[in-house]
């Protein structure tokens, strides 16, 4: 902050903005994790999904639509607490000593800077809480049932709070003293940083995934076509929830990394830019990149990423425009699936996020949704949402959410290139290909992890047999 010639006494609050999902246990004695968090596109909790889903009658995923908005999968909290529990002794042994606190990471945030085991606040927002499958999204209450039904202690959730109110002071460093005042989960921070605040308002997020969140209002709406029912934001303790509906897709940002990191075609992401630039097409090459399976609208774990429709003269240009034109493409399907649930289709797309700086990928986007796509010239509005929920906090004040006092942002906008017959093409070829990248994967396919040659039984007896018969030979030769 010297640096940037900003006087920290003008700093009036914190805001705090996260992954929603991703889930830590820690020792409230000691204030020390007890275990590395698990973040949301784990798919270790994969069994305990398929052993919690006999459970239920019929095996229904969503048999907690109605409370939670959300189906059971290995994407939400209350499944990767319980893996913990069956899974970490040190875990188990704390809950049963009651040492142990639960929390995503706004939680372990905001409790570690107000003081952490020396009187630190354990509590979360709503939109946070309504990622955990534990939470009923209409009382605003944790829900015995389902923790009941995951089989977790109560006592270790954090209270429930706005997403808007101070929630305790910074207790250490140079902003000892500044309030707390404003939580929201990522999607939930971008939906508030593009002034989302009205019915319909809709915005995409492109970062490690791809988050499409629809402002539906004080008025839950539930998906018949795959997206999720999702808790917006609550701007005060006696302010109004909101809801949206989202669709979540776990592979954007992250595809491009592993083009540069996994199969090294680049060096850079903009590198991957200026190859996809440089061919302009995908030679018919289709990369459907569902490396933790599909989330949205399809809900599929066993589906894994597959690259098809390759040819002698594919090359690694080809397979970075695929990459992008995969990251569009999962976003046409849940802007689909919103305009079905809507019945009034988007005229148009406000996005964020880093991706967004991409050019390339902005104009695919316009092309493939056959509407425009608009991008404001500050991309960070996760961190723009959590600011504004911050200021405006009761006993902050610094920052009006009236919509008359708002500041129109400045915008580059992409209009669509090509028509719409082509648009559709290319799509339905790419739904053929997310049909071939399903049924992979299954939690009783051997793991992939385990190199020991016993793994295999025949080759296990084989090789004792061998053992066996070579010790024979030298007990009989006498030496």
């Amino acid at each position: 902050m010297k640096q940037l010639n900003i006087n920290i006494a003008n700093i009036r609050a914190i805001g705090v903005t996260n992954q929603r999902e991703t889930t830590v246990v820690w020792d409230k004695t000691t204030g020390e994790p007890l275990y590395n968090a698990i973040v949301w596109l784990d798919l270790r909790t994969q069994s305990t999904v398929e052993r919690l889903l006999k459970r239920i009658p019929g095996k229904n995923k969503t048999f907690s639509k109605f409370k939670t908005g959300l189906p059971l999968s290995t994407y939400f909290s209350a499944v990767k607490l319980r893996w913990l529990l069956d899974n970490v002794e040190e875990i188990r042994k704390a809950v049963e000593e009651k040492r142990a606190m639960f929390g995503t990471i706004d939680s372990w945030l905001i409790w570690s800077l107000t003081g952490g085991k020396n009187g630190g606040i354990h509590c979360t927002d709503v939109t946070n809480a309504s990622r955990t499958m534990l939470f009923n999204i209409h009382s605003l209450e944790w829900d015995p049932e389902l923790c009941k039904f995951f089989d977790i202690p109560m006592e270790i959730l954090p209270s429930v709070r706005s997403s808007s109110e101070i929630y305790g002071l910074m207790k250490s460093g140079a902003l000892t003293g500044v309030p707390i005042s404003g939580c929201l989960g990522d999607q939930s921070a971008a939906l508030v940083g593009q002034m989302c605040f009205r019915d319909g308002q809709a915005k995409n997020t492109y970062g490690t995934g791809c988050f499409l969140l629809c402002n539906t209002g004080q008025k839950s709406v539930f998906s018949e076509h795959g997206l999720i029912t999702t808790i917006a934001y609550k701007m005060g303790r006696d302010k109004p929830v909101f809801y949206a509906l989202e669709g979540s897709v776990a592979i954007a940002g992250a595809v491009v990394r592993w083009l540069r990191d996994n199969l090294g075609i680049a060096r850079t992401s903009q590198e991957v830019e200026k190859l996809a630039a440089d061919v302009g097409t995908s030679y018919g090459c289709y990369f459907v990149p569902a490396f933790s399976g599909l989330y949205a609208p399809y809900w599929e774990p066993s589906a894994r990423g597959i690259i098809c429709g390759l040819t002698q003269f594919t090359n690694k240009k080809h397979i970075a425009f695929a990459a992008l034109e995969a990251v569009c493409f999962q976003t046409r399907e849940i802007l689909d699936a919103m305009n079905k649930d809507c019945g009034i289709p988007l005229s148009q797309l406000q996005v964020d996020g880093g991706m967004t700086n991409n050019k390339i990928l902005m104009q695919l986007q316009s092309d493939i949704l056959c509407i425009p796509v608009v991008k404001p010239s500050m991309p960070e509005t996760t961190a723009l949402g959590a600011a504004m929920a911050a200021g405006a906090a009761e006993g902050v004040g610094v920052w009006s959410l009236n919509p008359g006092d708002l500041t129109a942002v400045t915008c580059e906008r992409f209009e669509p290139q090509i028509n719409p017959e082509e648009s559709e093409y290319r799509y339905a070829r790419w739904k053929k290909a997310v049909m071939k990248s399903m049924g992979w994967e299954t939690s009783d396919s051997p793991s992939n992890g385990d190199s020991s040659i016993f793994s295999s039984l025949p080759l296990g007896i084989y090789i004792m047999s061998s053992m066996l018969v070579l010790i024979g030979a030298k007990y009989r030769s006498g030496k």
